[in-house]
């Protein structure tokens, strides 16, 4: 993401970055099954001192790679 995409969206008023409970709800998936998901490293997080954040971009990625993987099934 280049740095004038991100502060068009981060202006807005869109969360740039979600805490993994907030990420999961976007997924509309358990706190658990995130956790996996990053571990597993399907999902990508940063971190900011001791937070780990998701950010949105990421989600949207995870969500485009699920599509395209099942378009090409």
């Amino acid at each position: 993401m280049d740095t004038a995409s991100f502060l068009s969206k981060d202006t807005t008023g869109a969360r740039v970055l979600l805490t993994v409970e907030a990420a999961a709800k976007q997924l509309s998936i358990g706190r658990t099954t995130m956790y996996a998901l990053i571990k597993a490293g399907h999902i990508a997080t940063v971190q900011i001192g001791q937070l780990r954040r998701v950010p949105a971009a990421a989600l949207a990625a995870y969500v485009q790679k699920l599509t395209d993987n099942q378009a090409a099934a």
